[in-house]
């Protein structure tokens, strides 16, 4: 089985780091993957996109994805500039970060409050953590333990910790979600 997974945000935001984590999460697993970003402006807030590939078998292919199961979008003000879930996968997740219904941003999918937790628990607006404990809990594709130990693999002592908790709110908050 592959999944792919597209991650839209601004430069800044940390998404190329949470496509790594991703894949890092995936090879704890004992599973292939790979990540990487593509840039256009290379300056602070602007848009950025990067991939992660998730597979059980060797990945061969080193393009970007264009037919993603999920994508994840860490600022909901990029919905008014593109169409961020072009080519989303019949049945795939989208996974916003905002504290605005889905509806409201004129999409179907999951939103999530992941600059507000992480404001919470790590005393600043990075999104990364909490929708990746998000991810974990719309796709099922990897384990929450996994991401938590990517996490610790990435960050250090209390700014790691804080991440954790960060992934595990908003994986219980989107869980109750996906149980309504």
């Amino acid at each position: 089985m592959e999944h792919q997974t597209r991650i839209h945000g601004r430069g800044g935001q940390g998404v190329v780091t949470a496509a790594e984590m991703l894949s890092l999460a995936a090879f704890l697993e004992g599973r292939h993957a790979q990540a990487f970003p593509t840039f256009g402006s290379e300056r602070t807030g602007a848009p950025v996109v990067s991939y992660c590939r998730i597979c059980d078998r060797p990945i061969r292919v080193r393009e970007p994805i264009t037919t993603p199961d999920t994508v994840i979008i860490q600022d909901a003000g990029l919905l008014l500039r593109a169409d961020l879930t072009a080519g989303l996968r019949p049945g795939g997740q989208i996974l916003i970060n905002s504290v605005r219904p889905a509806a409201e941003l004129g999409v179907t999918g999951f939103t999530v409050p992941a600059s507000e937790i992480a404001l919470r628990h790590v005393g600043r607006p990075l999104p990364n953590a909490a929708l990746l404990g998000g991810f974990c809990a719309v796709t099922a594709v990897l384990a929450l333990e996994s991401v938590h130990a990517a996490i610790r693999a990435t960050f250090a002592g209390p700014v790691a910790e804080r991440n954790v908790l960060a992934a595990s709110e908003a994986y219980a908050y989107l869980k109750e979600v996906v149980r309504a």
